[in-house]
């Protein structure tokens, strides 16, 4: 018996009947021989963490454009939050930690430089649109390793896909994500806004706080410790009514003092513009944009697709080099 096979034997006896088991994966697109040692999530896991497209997340804004400190998120920090999060509850719930580990590490490596404000840019400027989440699944399909992808399963590219606000994972682990990841951004923008003076903890409502806890370290505990009580033994991730609409309304408040306000927001407009005079260059100069993607379009793919593809792969400062070494006379640059 490998050591892959002793593992499987173990998920067997020792998981949840709701858990998602690595030897009943649907699969992936590709067949390919099983590993010896890893079952097929542990697999996938290793996949993203060793990827081109998870390093870059180091230097990708997750909220506060440029800040003026080492402390702040990025959107690595963020996933390996959402990671730490969802694998505390899904190991009381006894539910598979590979799955969820792979799916919370995937889920936004198809974010843009400069934040949502680069994902609603290259929206309005791709004829099919563009949103992170359908942007990572094409990443770990279609874009990774030249254009082989990840060739990962089924099931990590649903959570994936699934895990904004409106989405509908397949499986009790994609769910813990999709949950984890609003918990996650939730309290640590907080924390940043505070750091930034955007707000102070006495600005958050008291009836929230009065719920939910009157720090982060509060607030985590009491969201992660309610979704494992109230989804215990259930063939479903739930929380209570009381702290998931006190959670939608901490959301929220977020959007109207946080993700608007101008510390956070105050460089939007001209990262918007950056990002469009980027793009206009390369719809008429694509030959410039990375070979990899170029070969993309010389196979077919439409341009604006692959522009979009080439751009969303920046990291914030990557961007910023580019714009500078298109649009600025070199004698302007400070180096």
């Amino acid at each position: 018996m490998t050591i892959r096979e002793q593992l499987e034997l173990r998920e067997r006896e020792y998981l949840s009947p709701f858990a998602s088991l690595s030897e009943h994966s649907r699969g992936r697109d590709v067949p390919e021989a099983p590993c010896d040692i890893r079952p097929v999530y542990q697999r996938d896991r290793d996949r993203i963490l060793h990827s081109k497209s998870f390093r870059r997340l180091k230097d990708k804004t997750q909220v506060f454009l440029s800040p003026r400190g080492d402390h702040y998120r990025t959107r690595l920090t963020h996933v390996l939050e959402v990671s730490q999060n969802a694998r505390t509850i899904a190991k009381a719930l006894r539910l598979n930690e590979d799955l969820v580990e792979a799916i919370a590490l995937g889920h936004d490596l198809g974010h843009t430089p400069f934040g949502h404000a680069g994902e609603r840019m290259l929206n309005e400027l791709c004829e099919g649109g563009f949103v992170h989440n359908v942007q990572s699944v094409r990443i770990v399909e279609r874009l990774e390793k030249d254009g082989r992808g990840l060739n990962l399963t089924w099931e990590v590219r649903d959570g994936i896909l699934n895990h904004k606000t409106s989405g509908r994972p397949s499986t009790l682990e994609g769910k813990i994500v999709r949950l984890s990841d609003k918990i996650a951004y939730i309290n640590h923008d907080i924390d940043d806004a505070i750091r930034a003076h955007v707000l102070s903890e006495e600005d958050i409502p008291a009836d929230l706080r009065d719920i939910l806890g009157h720090s982060t370290r509060e607030r985590l505990n009491t969201l992660i410790h309610d979704m494992i009580i109230n989804s215990q033994d259930q063939n479903d991730i739930r929380m209570s009514d009381e702290v998931h609409a006190a959670m939608d309304e901490l959301r929220r408040f977020m959007f109207q003092h946080v993700y608007t306000a101008p510390a956070a927001k105050g460089e939007e407009d001209r990262a918007r513009d950056l990002l469009e005079r980027l793009f206009i260059y390369y719809m008429e100069h694509i030959e410039e944009i990375s070979p990899t993607y170029f070969h993309m379009y010389e196979a077919g793919e439409p341009k604006d697709r692959v522009i979009c593809d080439y751009i969303a792969g920046m990291t914030d400062q990557y961007a910023v080099a580019k714009y500078n070494e298109i649009f600025v006379p070199k004698q302007w640059q400070i180096y």
